[in-house]
């Protein structure tokens, strides 16, 4: 027998990120592939908070995908989804400087996002 209930999953989330998802401009969060968000999937929570605060923003996981690297998650969803406000060379650096390449070689994860009704 299987589980399908829905989980939520807590995430941090810094604030420049945090208020392109609130907005509802950012419907692409990146993750690196790390073990723990193995069984994230379609129809889940993602409660995002601003680390060190009690600010919140929950949002329902509409498609996981995994990609080998950064580069080939930009180019597959398109930079714009994951923020609309920077270029992909600028995306590719921030994410690379939360992210060393030890990281990223574990895999990247695309986690498709909407925000979720009040």
């Amino acid at each position: 027998m299987t589980d399908t209930t829905a989980r939520v999953h807590e995430l941090n989330l810094y604030r420049q990120y945090f208020d392109l998802v609130a907005a509802g401009t950012k419907t692409i969060e990146v993750r690196v592939k790390y073990p723990r968000l193995a069984g994230l999937a379609a129809g889940d929570t993602i409660r995002f908070r601003i680390k060190g605060t009690d600010e919140t923003c929950d949002v329902m996981v509409k498609r996981v995908t995994e990609y080998h690297d950064f580069e080939s998650l930009l180019d597959g969803e398109g930079a714009a989804n994951v923020n609309p406000t920077a270029t992909r060379e600028q995306q590719l650096a921030n994410i690379r400087a939360i992210y060393p390449p030890e990281k990223e070689a574990l895999g990247t994860l695309a986690i498709e996002i909407q925000i979720s009704a009040a």
